[in-house]
C-alpha cells in the first residue's frame, strides 16, 4: 500500500487510504479536559472529563468526534489474505510486534476476529477461512462474539461507487455468485486491532439522538450530527455557558447540554418556546435525556443591549443557526404601523408583541456584535449560513474586528445550493463606544452580499422554473400536498367523532 505522499490524486478512488502518524501528534490535535479528573465513558453527556494531566486515550477522543466511525490500529497488509496473514507474521517477530502482541496474550482477556467486506457476500465458511490465515497468532482467552474486550478486524478492499456499493457485486440479483467478478482480486487486504473499544461509534450515536426519537420537532430543527459537529468546533465542555439566540426547537441548545454545557436560549417566537402542549416542548426533549432543564428567554436578538443590563462578557461559546428566510423568516419587535395602538393593561401579561421583517444583512449585523460584546476572550461564535454556488467567503462572509475567522466547514446539499458552518474566535475586547463603526464593517461589499444569503429561496425557485419538468413536477406536488391535506382533516374529524361517542 503506498503512503499518502506517493498515491496523491490517485487515493480518491479507494475507499482506504492509510495515514501514518505519532500517537503523540493525535493527542496534541485534542485538549479535552475539565478539572473534575473523572474517567472517560461512552455517553455523550459523560465525557470531555479528562484531567488535564491524565494521558488522553482514543477513546476518549472518539467520544468527542461526530464524524470519525472507527479508528483501527494497523498491524499488517497486502494484496491478499495470505501476503496479509504473511505481513502480520513478520511484525509478530521483530522486536516492535512481540512487544505490541505481549499486550494481548493474557488468559483472562476475551476476543473475536471481524471480516468486513465492504458490501460482498461471504458466507460463515468463506469468514472462517479468512480468520484461519491468521490462525498463528493463537490469542489466548476466550472467544466472545459480543461485546468482546478486544475486536480485531479484516479489511477486504474493494471498488466502490460513489454511493459506497461495490461496483462489481460479488452476487447477483437472486444471491448466486458471479464467477467473473467473484474473480477479481481485492485492492487490498488489512488486519488490525480496533482502538476506542467499538468498530462504529458514529452510527450508534446518530441513532441514539436522532430527531426522529425526539419528543418536540419543527421545521427548522438541526441534525442532531450537525450540532454535536457545532459543538466540538465552540469546545464545548463540562461547565461551558452557552447561548443560543435563535434557540427554536431547542435542538442546537440540547447538544450543548450534551456536552455537558450550560445552557441559555432566547427567541422572537414566544409559542415556539412555550411549545406545543406540556408534554410537547422544549423542556420535554431535555427531560428525554436526563438533562438539566435549559433557560429560555423571550426577546429580540436585535435588541439585546435593552433586554439585558449591561454585563461582563460570561458566555463560552455562543452556537446558532440564524433565520434566513428558507424555512422560516427572520423577524424583530416593531410594527408596521408609524403610530401602533397601546397594549391595554389586562392583556399585558399574554399579549405577543407584534414583528416585522428582519433583514438578514441585520440579522447577522447584530449576531455578530452580540457574540463580540458577550464572548468570553477566547470564546466561540459556530453558525450556520446558507449559500449557493456564486459565494465568496472572502467577500461575503460577514466579520468582526473582535472576532477572528477559524474555520469554514461546507456542506452541499443540492447543485446549486449549500451550507457552510463558520466558526469565529473573540481575540480583542469589545469597545461600546465603537459599536456603530463595528456593525458598518461587518459586510466588507456592504449589504449587497447579504441579499445572496436573503434570497435564496426566490433563486432556487428561478433555477428550478428552467428545467423542462418543473410544471409538470409543481402541479404533482399541489396535489399530492392538497390530499394530505385533505386526509388530515377526515382523520380530525373522526377522531372528534369517536371522542364524543364515547
Amino acid at each position: 500500500t503506498k503512503n499518502l505522499e506517493e498515491e496523491g490524486s490517485e487515493s480518491a478512488d479507494r475507499p482506504f487510504l492509510i495515514l501514518s502518524f505519532q500517537y503523540d501528534y493525535v493527542i496534541s490535535k485534542f485538549n479535552i479536559y475539565n478539572d473534575d479528573g473523572e474517567c472517560i465513558k461512552d455517553d455523550i453527556s459523560e465525557v470531555s472529563t479528562l484531567d488535564k494531566n491524565s494521558k488522553r486515550t482514543f477513546a476518549s477522543i472518539l467520544s468527542r468526534c461526530a464524524l470519525i466511525r472507527s479508528v483501527i490500529e494497523l498491524w499488517g497488509s497486502g494484496t491478499t489474505t495470505d501476503s496479509c496473514a504473511n505481513s502480520v507474521k513478520t511484525l509478530s517477530m521483530n522486536e516492535h510486534g512481540i512487544k505490541l502482541l505481549s499486550r494481548h496474550m493474557v488468559d483472562t482477556t476475551s476476543w473475536k476476529i471481524t471480516v468486513h467486506t465492504l458490501g460482498s457476500k461471504y458466507n460463515r465458511e468463506e469468514q472462517n477461512e479468512m480468520r484461519a490465515k491468521f490462525s498463528f497468532l493463537n490469542f489466548p482467552g476466550k472467544i466472545q462474539m459480543k461485546d468482546p474486550l478486544h475486536e480485531y478486524i479484516i479489511i477486504r478492499e474493494i471498488e466502490l461507487d460513489f454511493k459506497g456499493s461495490p461496483i462489481y457485486p460479488r452476487r447477483g440479483i437472486h444471491k448466486d455468485i458471479i464467477p467473473e467478478h467473484d474473480k477479481l482480486p481485492p485492492l487490498a487486504v488489512y488486519f488490525g486491532r480496533i482502538l476506542g473499544g467499538r468498530r462504529d461509534w458514529r452510527g450508534g450515536r446518530l441513532e441514539k439522538y436522532n430527531l426522529k426519537s425526539r419528543t418536540y420537532l419543527g421545521p427548522t430543527s438541526m441534525d442532531s450530527e450537525l450540532s454535536l459537529i457545532m459543538t466540538n468546533l465552540g469546545k464545548v465542555r463540562k461547565g461551558s455557558f452557552c447561548f443560543d439566540p435563535f434557540v427554536g426547537t431547542g435542538s442546537i441548545l440540547l447538544t450543548c447540554g450534551l456536552r455537558g454545557g450550560y445552557c441559555f436560549g432566547t427567541d422572537i417566537d414566544l409559542r415556539v418556546l412555550r411549545g406545543r402542549s406540556q408534554n410537547e416542548n422544549v423542556f420535554c426533549n431535555f427531560e428525554q435525556y436526563k438533562l438539566e432543564r435549559p433557560e429560555l428567554v423571550r426577546s429580540d436578538n436585535a435588541l439585546y443591549d435593552r433586554h439585558y443590563r449591561c454585563h461582563k462578557p460570561i458566555y463560552d461559546a455562543i452556537i446558532c443557526d440564524p433565520p434566513y428566510g428558507i424555512r422560516a423568516g427572520a423577524r424583530k419587535s416593531g410594527s408596521k404601523l408609524d403610530q401602533p395602538r397601546a397594549v391595554p393593561e389586562e392583556h399585558r401579561h399574554d399579549h405577543i408583541a407584534q414583528t416585522k421583517t428582519y433583514a438578514v444583512s441585520d440579522v447577522m449585523a447584530d449576531l455578530l456584535d452580540v457574540a463580540a460584546r458577550t464572548l468570553v476572550m477566547g470564546g466561540r461564535l459556530v453558525y450556520i449560513i446558507p449559500s449557493m454556488t456564486d459565494f465568496d467567503v472572502n467577500t461575503d462572509l460577514p466579520r468582526h474586528e473582535c472576532l477572528n475567522l477559524l474555520h469554514i466547514c461546507y456542506q452541499p446539499l443540492q447543485t446549486e445550493l449549500g451550507r457552510r458552518t463558520v466558526t469565529m474566535e473573540k481575540v480583542k475586547e469589545y469597545n461600546p463606544e465603537l459599536k456603530d463603526k463595528y456593525i458598518e464593517s461587518v459586510w466588507i461589499n456592504g449589504t449587497d452580499a447579504a441579499e445572496k444569503c436573503e434570497r435564496i429561496r426566490e433563486r432556487l425557485l428561478e433555477v428550478a422554473k428552467l428545467k423542462p419538468d418543473y410544471e409538470e413536477k409543481a402541479a404533482m406536488r399541489k396535489k399530492r400536498r392538497q390530499e394530505t391535506k385533505e386526509a388530515k382533516k377526515k382523520a380530525k374529524y373522526a377522531n372528534q367523532a369517536k371522542s364524543d361517542s364515547t
